[in-house]
């Protein structure tokens, strides 16, 4: 053999060692990580992971969902954070629609240049309101003027027939579609998840008086009130979560209908002394008394944001439900609270650093 030969052969030799080399330190590598997260699995969503969701593609194609949520500056994430739940767990073309005000608009538009969700934003114009909502401000009617939003959704969106409306202190974990073929009865302009047969409302929610029926809203010693001859014990209904069918609601002038009792009880001081924070139900309550199709309960699980919501609800459960909702005075980005692992699930950090979650470390400041 030349000297020429054996020199290719030692150089074959070598770069099949290397080779080997190689292949060992790689399976050494996977099986570290796998002892590192033994609990990850491929494709898993980690928290704070916005490259991950930014490298998502997802082709979506059909029939567009409009989705409106607001989104006031001091929760912008909350609705960022519900989008990205949506987003994320569908392939359906969903459109969110953001209804914000003229404040937040950069704000909003920087954070949401740094996702893929579909969007527009939508500036809402208090004026609107003008008349409607109480003007003392110890009642804080005048200061949440995105609360009223929904009561325009025909307005936000003139070119659909069907719409979502979403507060933004929710997560949803199914497939958004779903909800939106929701079944309404003929002639009903909306569904809601009623109090009573819900899952969410086995327990006495303390601190916000009897919120499971119409006596908890209304004030049924004035005679306005009266004359409508609804009974007290009605189950009331939570608007947090609305399936509308626009083309109802327009033609039934829900929206001048919710105007007409906004602006009388402005004159009357028709709603309940017991009520919380709840201001925009009681004409919801008013206007779709008795009419108006339900929601699946587990489309709509709520109360998160009460007290012992940890108790009420198994972790099982939680996981099972397809939107859950933190209302009440605990919101899962302001304060430690029952299940917020699962919001920061979803979180997408604010890229102008505005934005923190005051649980959060230092070191997310």
């Amino acid at each position: 053999m030349t000297l020429r030969r054996v020199n290719v052969v030692i150089l074959v030799l070598l770069a099949i060692a290397f080779i080997i080399v190689v292949h060992r330190n790689l399976l050494n590598l996977n099986d570290f990580l796998k002892q590192e997260n033994p609990d990850t699995v491929a494709g898993m969503l980690l928290p704070f992971e916005t490259d991950f969701l930014s490298n998502q593609k997802v082709s979506r194609a059909g029939e567009e969902i409009p989705v409106l949520i607001t989104a006031p500056e001091d929760r912008l994430g909350a609705a960022v954070t519900a989008m990205n739940s949506i987003y994320q767990n569908t392939k359906a073309n969903v459109l969110f629609n953001i209804v914000t005000l003229n404040e937040s608009v950069d704000h909003l538009r920087t954070w949401m240049s740094k996702t893929d969700i579909k969007h527009k934003i939508i500036v809402f114009d208090p004026k609107i309101l003008a008349g409607k909502v109480s003007e003392d401000p110890q009642k804080g009617d005048a200061q949440k003027p995105l609360t009223f939003a929904k009561f325009y959704m025909p307005k936000f969106l003139p070119d659909a027939e069907r719409a979502i409306y979403l507060d933004d202190d929710v997560i949803v974990q199914g497939d958004i579609r779903e909800l939106f073929d929701s079944s309404l009865k003929s002639g009903y302009a909306a569904a809601f998840s009623e109090d009573c047969d819900s899952t969410s409302s086995k327990t006495l929610v303390r601190g916000a008086g009897n919120q499971n029926s119409y006596m908890g809203f209304l004030d049924f010693k004035k005679e306005a009130i009266k004359k409508l001859g609804m009974r007290t014990s009605t189950c009331s209904f939570n608007p947090g979560v609305i399936v509308a069918n626009l083309t109802e609601w327009k033609q039934q002038n829900i929206t001048s209908q919710l105007e007409f009792w906004m602006e009388r009880n402005v004159k009357e001081d028709l709603y309940s002394k017991t009520l919380a924070d709840s201001i925009s139900t009681p004409p919801l309550l008013i206007v779709f008394y008795k009419h108006h199709s339900s929601i699946d309960p587990m489309w709509h699980v709520r109360h998160l944001g009460a007290t012992g919501a940890g108790k009420r609800y198994s972790l099982q459960f939680v996981k099972a439900a397809k939107l859950l909702h933190w209302n009440g005075h605990y919101k899962p980005w302001g304060r430690t609270t029952s299940f917020s692992d699962i919001w920061d699930r979803w979180y997408i950090p604010d890229p102008t650093g505005k934005f923190h979650p005051i649980r959060r470390p230092t070191e997310d400041k």
